[in-house]
């Protein structure tokens, strides 16, 4: 009874001093708004990324010649990667169910009569669909046998389409791409875009037709693979990076002349990026619950003052320090807790505005980030009441009663 008694003097001190309260919590609202904000879009990136990569498929892994910094990466000599590694590996690696090269140019010229644009051309197997989940839903996808003799053929992405104007009917017909006819034998099924990027401005042609085409590339080429399930993704992992080693003649001291990377991985490394950004962000959070604090000890520390008389009446007909501890503590908890459903309020209304971007993701706000901002306001308001409510609870009844 005591408590509830508490609570409605201190929800009708916050009404009394309406403006003032209001002032006194804005920076328990911010703090609380930016938690919920900050809470809602990582997790928010966090699910988007996540899917992203399960349409990947979710066995993949990438390969690629790379230079390690420092002085044992300039000693390695020339780093290459070839199509005899990627034969190696497709006949040597068990764990692996495909394996693709991925030769990538990120504007090349693609014309329909007078029309030209700029797309992006990747050089694949016929593996490259089922690892990728890249299928084809109009016509077909090239085969082996196109891709072993070098067939002038492609498959196109829905935003080429969109960028030559051009319709499902361009299925049988030759364009032009760097100069070189081609026949599009297929159209690839809508993807969308990821971080405002359309995965689906791609234009798929033949590796070995892309050999012949930029020649230069023979001995640079990156390669994307599926192990046969989730479980063994490290054991396929060992195997590439065994057989490379081997291929490459690398001493035990030297380091790898490629980089292989899993999908698990690039979700590894996601999140650390996440917890560095939430890292940074909490500290400004911390900030504002720092400025909330120090508002709400000054506005409890000014009642104190002005309730003094109020404070000796009450020890005078027989009430405790606790009890005076208590009424001055509930009243800063509950000061705190109004500006954190505040803030809840208000940072459920910048994650829905924030989502209704069409470059954003969705917004994500998980229960336990209310809990959070409400246990953030309620924990502030206890720490920065303590002070006001000590003093209170300390005052000399007789000095209380004589005060001015």
């Amino acid at each position: 009874m005591l408590i509830l008694a508490n609570v409605q003097n201190a929800l009708e001190q916050l009404w009394t001093h309406k403006l003032r309260s209001l002032l006194t919590v804005l920076g328990i609202v911010i703090a609380v708004a930016s938690t919920i904000t900050v809470v809602g879009v990582i997790q928010g990136f966090t699910s988007y990324v996540s899917v992203f990569l399960q349409n990947q498929g979710t066995n993949a892994m990438w390969v690629w010649p790379f230079r390690p910094p420092g002085e044992a990466g300039k000693r390695l000599g020339r780093v290459e990667l070839d199509e005899s590694d990627y034969q190696a590996i497709a006949m040597n690696c068990p764990a692996l169910k495909r394996v693709s090269p991925l030769l990538r140019r990120q504007s090349a010229k693609v014309r329909v009569g007078r029309d030209e644009i700029t797309s992006i051309l990747e050089g694949v197997s016929a593996d490259y669909h089922p690892i990728r989940n890249f299928f084809v839903d109009v016509g077909r996808p090239f085969s082996a046998v196109d891709v072993e003799r070098g067939h002038h053929v492609c498959v196109l992405g829905r935003e080429v389409l969109r960028k030559l104007n051009a319709g499902e009917d361009i299925v049988g017909e030759w364009l032009l791409i760097d100069g070189q006819r081609f026949r599009v034998i297929g159209l690839l099924e809508e993807k969308g875009s990821f971080l405002g990027a359309s995965q689906d401005d791609v234009v798929l042609i033949p590796y070995t037709m892309a050999f012949k085409m930029y020649p230069a590339v023979r001995r640079k080429i990156a390669l994307t693979a599926s192990a046969l399930n989730e479980l063994v993704v490290p054991e396929a992992r060992a195997q590439v990076v065994n057989l490379l080693r081997r291929r490459h003649s690398l001493e035990a001291s030297q380091p790898n002349d490629f980089n292989v990377l899993t999908q698990d991985e690039i979700l590894e490394n996601f999140n650390k990026l996440s917890l560095v950004a939430t890292a940074v962000l909490s500290g400004i959070v911390g900030i504002s619950l720092l400025v909330g604090g120090i508002g709400i000890m000054n506005v409890m520390l000014v009642s104190v003052t002005e309730r003094t008389r109020e404070i000796g009446l009450r020890k005078a007909v027989g009430a405790r320090r606790r009890d005076i501890c208590l009424q001055f503590l509930t009243e800063a908890v509950a000061l705190s807790v109004v500006g954190g459903g505040m803030g809840i309020g208000l940072g459920y209304g910048l994650c829905a505005l924030a989502s209704l971007h069409p470059q954003m993701v969705a917004v994500i706000v998980p229960w336990w980030a209310v809990v959070l901002g409400f246990g953030i306001s309620a924990g502030t308001g206890v720490v920065f009441g303590l002070v006001p409510a000590i003093k209170a609870a300390l005052l000399n009844p007789i000095d209380a009663l004589r005060h001015e």
